[in-house]
């Protein structure tokens, strides 16, 4: 009888000395593919300068102002304009408070002698000292985007305008 209760401990620490078995581990996933990105949508060229048809520019210009431009850039682009196209800094267009849509302005630096045509597309400058908004492409062909704002003489030009 004595062996009985040496037995029973000598089991019980047996049971202690096994280990449990090794945990189920999950298997490993295979990593996920995430379809190709959209291609970038396809960039246009940017407008070449605008000119003056020679039978419009010997007609003259219908209107003349001289007063501050400034120019509108980036921050804008693909935004609608007053006349519903969209605002692309890399054309060749302007604002203007008045002057119908569509209207060719030349437009010359009174600092350097540079000149642009550019297309009247939107209403404004909204500072009311400037008497002209042009796009970063016109603004940077006039050498003006340093200074941000240059004295302009404005000639328009219509293109139903005849001698």
């Amino acid at each position: 009888m004595r062996r009985l209760p040496a037995l029973l401990l000598v089991t019980a620490l047996a049971g202690c000395a096994t280990q449990p078995p090794p945990p189920v581990l999950p298997r490993p996933q295979q990593p996920v593919i995430a379809p190709p990105p959209a291609p970038p949508p396809p960039v246009t060229a940017p407008q070449q300068p605008r000119t003056i048809p020679p039978q419009i520019f010997a007609a003259g210009p219908f209107f003349t102002d001289e007063g501050l431009a400034s120019f509108y850039g980036r921050a804008h682009s693909g935004k609608p304009t007053a006349s519903g196209k969209k605002f692309d800094h890399r054309d060749f267009t302007a604002a203007h408070r008045t002057l119908p849509f569509g209207t060719l302005i030349r437009v010359t630096d009174l600092a350097n002698g540079r000149t642009v045509t550019v297309e009247i597309t939107d209403r404004g400058p909204r500072i009311p000292t400037r008497i002209v908004d042009l796009s970063f492409a016109a603004a940077d062909a006039l050498g003006m985007v340093e200074k941000g704002v240059t004295r302009v003489r404005l000639e328009a030009f219509r293109a139903d305008q005849r001698d």
